[in-house]
């Protein structure tokens, strides 16, 4: 795991199949900090939600329960609708929202694609400089990575003359 710093928030990252997860839970922070998985909740209750998240899963998950989607979709929206994050990865086999129990690295984590689309519903203000803390975390890891490279390559060097 790895942590991000936006407007006072740590806020943790971790790499899965290659791919960068964000906590949902440490970004709604932003706006309930006692409570942050409410503000998850009221976030997958929205249709618009449901629809975006519904896609992304249609276009990286080929073992998407699509009928299962379309059964939050026509629901979502109405006042009695509710939505959490287990309820959706159980039913729907998603794979864009990872759901951790535990009190230390527990949480709601969204593939950075739909992060960011949280991050947007929470405000634009939030979004950029998430989205900037995010490119600045990637660009320290190339560079680490292209530090150990070189520092093997010296060692081969090294051991190859000796």
């Amino acid at each position: 795991m790895k942590k991000l710093t936006t407007q006072g928030l740590q806020i943790y990252t971790f790499q899965q199949n290659e791919n960068d997860y964000i906590s949902l839970t440490d970004m709604a922070r932003y706006k309930n900090v006692d409570e942050p998985r409410y503000v998850v909740q009221n976030w997958m209750k929205t249709r618009f939600t449901v629809e975006f998240i519904g896609l992304w899963e249609q276009l990286n998950n080929k073992n998407f329960n699509r009928v299962e989607f379309d059964t939050f979709k026509n629901e979502a929206g109405s006042n009695a609708f509710v939505l959490t994050p287990q309820k959706w990865v159980e039913k729907t086999n998603a794979i864009g929202i990872i759901s951790k129990s535990g009190r230390y690295g527990g949480g709601t984590f969204a593939h950075k694609d739909i992060a960011f689309e949280f991050a947007s519903w929470i405000s634009a203000e939030f979004k950029l400089y998430l989205i900037k803390e995010f490119q600045r975390l990637k660009i320290d890891e190339q560079e680490r990575v292209a530090l150990g490279w070189d520092a093997k390559r010296m060692l081969t060097k090294i051991n190859y003359k000796i």
